[in-house]
């Protein structure tokens, strides 16, 4: 299993890879640059917080985290924003190591859930995240994960 870390300013390009590679399994065409993953991972007031798994040959996957907030009750929450593992990387676990050091990352910021969308098309992610302990919250769809 590869270690997964916080990102450092290093490793934006393979990133940028992988964020395109995620774009285009989803049919899009990303337009994220090096310059705009930088303002928002390393910028003045960062964004976006980026964990990433590194193997012997780069980086493996990686998962951007956005905060949010439910004001009305108080509650800080983090949204994993992107989850994704090339695919000669699948069926490792790197995917759940990445979830397990995104809710690792969430607790220690005084969230208390993380949410996650997918797809509706996507039944696997889906599958994958109610098996990581995240409730459907939305039809379309959205989950949550409640945190101790």
């Amino acid at each position: 299993m590869p270690p997964i870390r916080p990102a450092v300013k290093s490793d934006l390009p393979m990133v940028l890879d992988l964020a395109h590679a995620l774009a285009a399994y989803h049919g899009d065409t990303a337009t994220v640059t090096r310059a705009a993953l930088e303002r928002d991972c390393f910028g003045p007031t960062p964004w976006v917080t980026l964990l990433v798994a590194e193997g012997a040959t780069g980086l493996h996957g990686y998962a951007a985290l956005c905060p949010r907030m439910q004001l009305q009750f108080g509650a800080r929450g983090m949204d994993l924003h992107h989850l994704f593992v090339c695919d000669t990387a699948r069926g490792r676990g790197i995917g759940r190591a990445l979830v397990e050091a995104a809710l690792d990352h969430a607790q220690s910021q005084g969230c208390s859930y993380v949410t996650v969308g997918t797809d509706t098309k996507n039944r696997r992610a889906q599958g994958f995240y109610r098996a990581a302990g995240f409730d459907q919250i939305t039809p379309d769809p959205r989950f949550r994960r409640r945190l101790a």
